[in-house]
């Protein structure tokens, strides 16, 4: 049995090599991308089984793939992460379908928890 595959998008480099050696210590499969954009270039060939994203990024927003993913793929268990954690965009990431709502620094455990959760296909 193939691992699943966890993308992660995070405009910051040192955010994305974290989260892939952390994943990929648990037994993940990893791919990383810098922009949201580069992301949805890569569902063409590689659909991944969850998605950890940031929401503020250059160019389109975590908030803005979250959305766009709800419609195009809904099946699909979105995590988002961010440093500025507003009850608004809590709020709307919530709205929005994610599974976790994670604030940085957040504990390893937090996410590895919504992860095996979002995959056995428990509630939020």
């Amino acid at each position: 049995m193939t691992s699943p595959l966890i993308a992660v998008v995070d405009d910051d480099r040192a955010i994305r090599v974290a989260l892939s050696s952390l994943l990929r210590s648990e037994g993940f499969r990893v791919t990383a991308y810098a922009s949201a954009e580069d992301f949805l270039q890569s569902i063409a060939t590689t659909v991944p089984d969850c998605l950890l994203t940031d929401i503020q990024m250059t160019g389109m927003s975590g908030l803005d793939l979250q959305d766009r993913l709800s419609h195009d793929m809904p099946q699909l268990p979105v995590f988002v992460m961010t440093a500025f954690p507003e009850t608004q965009i809590r709020d709307c990431a919530i709205a929005g379908g994610a599974h976790c709502f994670l604030k940085k620094p957040f504990d390893a455990l937090d996410l590895l928890k919504c992860i095996r959760t979002a995959l056995a296909g428990d509630a939020k």
